[in-house]
């Protein structure tokens, strides 16, 4: 799907490996977007369309092959944080959900509270839960890792199977080097 516009292009690849597959967008700032398991291109389309309207979508697996490497890595359970630039447009509330996010260790999870505290703002749990369902950056910025007070499994944009995937995923990795400690 290609647009003419001036602004500025905006990069993007199927990351295929093993049962994942997700679209990846970049802009040459960094790693904007990382789709849902198994969505269409239209996700990102869509995504594209009301974040950086006019940009032309231009499939190149060389421009975002830096960010698929490190995701490729944490699937493999090799990889806990990530390195290569993020370019993350959002309000300054939601600037700072996703910055809490990332502050969660591998492995643990937090609460919508929880990150209400971590951000200063206790009361606005639910404007919390609004920036994290517009988190454009699964795994990197990892959503994935905030559950319900209750300890269950809340809503996610990638769907609670991926959820669980990367919790279980996470666990898994934990475990294995909490066991090589011993």
């Amino acid at each position: 799907m290609e647009k003419s516009s001036n602004a500025a292009p905006l990069y993007w690849s199927l990351l295929a490996y093993q049962d994942w597959n997700m679209h990846i967008g970049a802009t040459e700032k960094g790693l904007c977007y990382v789709g849902s398991q198994n969505r269409s291109f239209q996700e990102l389309a869509d995504w594209a369309a009301a974040r950086y309207p006019g940009s032309a979508l231009v499939r190149d697996d060389r421009m975002t092959q830096r960010y698929a490497d490190e995701l490729i890595e944490y699937l493999e359970g090799a990889r806990e944080s990530f390195t290569a630039p993020a370019d993350l447009r959002g309000t300054p509330f939601q600037l700072a959900v996703w910055k809490a996010l990332g502050d969660i260790p591998y492995g643990q999870t937090r609460t919508y509270t929880d990150i209400a505290e971590m951000i200063r703002k206790p009361s606005s749990v639910r404007a919390v839960g609004a920036a994290i369902g517009a988190n454009p950056n699964l795994i990197t910025v990892p959503c994935h890792r905030v559950i319900g007070k209750n300890g269950a499994l809340t809503g996610y944009r990638g769907g609670l199977e991926m959820k669980t995937k990367l919790l279980e995923l996470e666990r898994n990795v934990s475990y294995s080097k909490e066991a090589v400690r011993r």
